[in-house]
């Protein structure tokens, strides 16, 4: 499918497969998007102590960069797992402004060591963030209560709805701690069915610019 580089509203910029008309990130501001959802409304209820993060979706490596920023400003100890089935190219990864936009030249070499990592293998990036990057489908994570938080920033269920069903949400149940969190962008009645039916807590809070209400699930 044909792919571009677009600018979305806070001058950052995402990708977009034009086949869909869908983004990696969301067209209203591509990092506001990401620190509303999974900063704000994610990694802002944990602090002081050593955290695993799951994201559902590397893609372009915002969420994971910006985690590693936001980390030291809650005297964090960042476990990172990016699961990525298709990753996204060094081309693309080129024509991204995310350094630039979040005013952190000076950690760029901290943002190419996320990104030219090796795949299945835990890279420390900085004394405070660690990751490991694994090329799979989402249905074949096989975690088991393990992860203090999950980024679940999926294509959206419009275009990929199999990536929004029971059979995933259970896994990312299994995949948590008991008092875990799962936060995203979605806030589909259908979505939030499915967390409710594999035995999440679920709130809906707030959105972020372009959308009315996003979710919040936790595994008591």
């Amino acid at each position: 499918m044909e792919r571009e580089i677009i600018t979305t509203a806070d001058g950052s910029k995402t990708i977009q497969i034009k086949d869909w008309q869908e983004q990696y990130h969301s067209k209203h501001g591509a990092i506001q998007e990401a620190y509303h959802v999974f900063i704000d409304s994610g990694l802002n209820l944990f602090k002081n102590r050593e955290l695993a993060v799951l994201e559902i979706g590397l893609g372009t490596g915002l969420n994971a960069f910006i985690t590693l920023i936001e980390a030291l400003k809650r005297n964090l100890t960042i476990n990172y797992i990016g699961v990525e089935a298709f990753p996204v190219s060094n081309d693309e990864l080129s024509q991204l402004n995310y350094l630039e936009e979040l005013n952190a030249v000076s950690l760029k070499n901290e943002f190419n060591l996320i990104h030219n990592a090796p795949w299945e293998e835990q890279i420390e990036i900085s004394a405070d963030f660690k990751i490991q990057k694994e090329k799979k489908f989402f249905k074949e994570i096989d975690i088991i209560n393990s992860i203090d938080l999950i980024y679940f920033d999926a294509f959206g269920a419009r275009v990929q709805p199999e990536l929004w069903t029971v059979e995933i949400f259970s896994i990312m149940f299994a995949a948590l701690k008991s008092g875990g969190y799962l936060v995203t962008y979605a806030a589909k009645g259908s979505v939030r069915r499915a967390m409710l039916e594999v035995g999440f807590l679920v709130e809906k809070l707030p959105g972020p610019p372009g959308k009315r209400e996003m979710l919040r699930a936790r595994k008591a």
